[in-house]
């Protein structure tokens, strides 16, 4: 079977079946690594309870890609 017979099949199948072959397709190029996904897991978490605690303040993302594009509109 070549890919573009591969490729019909897959977007005819229903939308779960989909999500399930892009996850698994995906794993398959970037396989998961536990040990790096706990430094993410820690550092998400400290980030979150900094903003809870009030020690930083969250930026508006809209104002954050706003300033990245006029910055790079030059």
């Amino acid at each position: 079977m070549d890919t573009g017979n591969i490729i019909d099949k897959a977007v005819s199948l229903p939308i779960e079946d989909r999500i399930m072959l892009v996850d698994i397709l995906l794993h398959s190029l970037n396989p998961p690594e536990s040990h790096i996904d706990g430094k993410w897991a820690v550092l998400a978490q400290k980030r979150l309870d900094d903003l809870r605690s009030g020690r930083v303040s969250g930026v508006d993302g809209e104002k954050v890609f706003t300033s990245i594009i006029e910055k790079y509109r030059k």
